[in-house]
């Protein structure tokens, strides 16, 4: 596993959030984790991220225990997250935001990977000199996912990306990050809409009130008759 979860607990004073969660994401695949709004999908990717801190478990990232190192340690060690709602710089260029993605990184490897990422998505280098807080949500969303790969980073985090986006810009989405794979890039995808998330995931996970109560196969989770009825409105 490349990333690996045992008995992660969390709590906000006394309000727990998550209950002893073990996950597992492998080198190379897409892992989805659904659920509805408020099950502590998101306090998990904070977590893994290192902004949030955990009261018990521990977090192993390729066989590397960072349960205490800190957020900008596992940025280096190639963990890098889009966050909910995309939170761009709004009053910095396309291209600033991109660049900072990239701060960690060696001056002579940003430009190669800036033309990758606007090959990418053609609509930015079209804007790239623009405030990112002019672009459509479309846009600030692939803005937010090309500036967390500027990390270059092995895993990658990513937090609701279909929120408040049109379902044509969704697939679009979605499509992209099926295509990370062959930059071999993993992702570990935390998403409301389950029917999208599990249709590009071999692996899918469903938390309820900060557990996890089922764990099988993307394809498997969406025929399951308990997922149908609960997520999937059938």
């Amino acid at each position: 596993m490349l990333l690996e979860i045992k008995g992660l607990s969390s709590s906000y004073g006394r309000i727990q959030a998550l209950r002893d969660i073990s996950i597992g994401v492998a080198q190379g695949e897409i892992a989805a984790l659904v659920g509805a709004n408020g099950a502590g999908k998101s306090t998990l990717l904070k977590i893994i991220s290192g902004v949030q801190p955990l009261t018990k478990g521990s977090i192993h990232f390729d066989g590397v225990d960072i349960t205490q190192a800190g957020s900008h340690q596992r940025v280096r060690m190639g963990i890098a997250q889009v966050p909910e709602g995309r939170q761009v710089f709004s009053p910095m260029s396309v291209e600033d935001n991109l660049l900072l993605g990239a701060y960690t990184r060696k001056r002579q490897h940003r430009r190669p990977d800036l033309e990758r990422y606007y090959a990418m998505f053609p609509q930015l280098k079209e804007r790239r000199r623009q405030p990112a807080g002019t672009l459509s949500g479309g846009e600030q969303q692939m803005l937010a996912i090309a500036r967390a790969l500027m990390a270059a980073p092995r895993l990658l985090l990513l937090d609701e990306p279909s929120m408040g986006l049109a379902p044509l810009i969704v697939e679009q989405i979605f499509e992209t990050t099926c295509s990370l794979k062959d930059i071999n890039v993993t992702i570990f995808l935390v998403e409301q809409n389950a029917h999208a998330a599990l249709s590009v995931s071999d692996r899918g996970y469903v938390m309820e009130s900060g557990e996890i109560v089922m764990s099988d196969t993307g394809e498997n989770l969406l025929s399951n008759a308990r997922i149908k009825s609960a997520y999937l409105g059938s």
